[in-house]
């Protein structure tokens, strides 16, 4: 079998302007290869771990896709609010690729909130000048609104975890 060859640590960012570019690209598990490289030679670069998560999300949208890598990775963030931001993308994202993979809307609907809370407590904590938890904040409200995101009906309005049943995903 073949082995795979390190990158040297004064390669880095270029690795990661290509990251950027093959994200842009369309093509996340290229981006997702060169960010493993990345950390392969330098474990805790931050910049690395946010693309790797990013790379994740971005192929939430394909069969067998799950979360949980992702969400992994959070933990070796080092910032509070680029953990708390990034578990809020990851939420959203996920619960938009389960919208368009044809789950109920009331099944959506707690990850939709979940991400909002997340981005609720980022905010808090962000660094001055740094929006991004608002932006993220106001396109959740503006995806409950369009797509008519709700609780579902049962009177408590929690909806049970949809990574309670992972294993069930339909193939999208």
């Amino acid at each position: 079998m073949f082995e795979l060859k390190p990158i040297a640590k004064e390669s880095i960012a270029r690795a990661l302007a290509k990251v950027e570019r093959y994200r842009l690209l369309g093509e996340p598990g290229e981006a997702e290869s060169i960010c493993r490289d990345v950390l392969d030679a330098d474990p805790g670069n931050q910049e690395a771990l946010v693309c790797m998560i990013l790379t994740h999300t971005d192929q939430f949208d394909e069969p067998h896709s799950r979360p949980d890598e992702a969400r992994g990775l959070l933990g070796r963030l080092c910032a509070e609010y680029e953990r708390l931001y990034y578990a809020g993308v990851i939420d959203e994202r996920w619960g938009k690729a389960l919208l368009h993979g044809g789950y109920p809307r009331e099944t959506v609907f707690p990850l939709i909130r979940s991400a909002m809370q997340r981005f609720e407590a980022a905010e808090k904590i962000a660094p001055e000048g740094n929006d991004d938890a608002v932006l993220r904040w106001n396109a959740c409200v503006r995806l409950i609104a369009t797509n008519r995101l709700a609780a579902s009906g049962d009177g408590n309005g929690e909806t049970p975890g949809v990574e309670s049943f992972d294993d069930d995903v339909p193939v999208r």
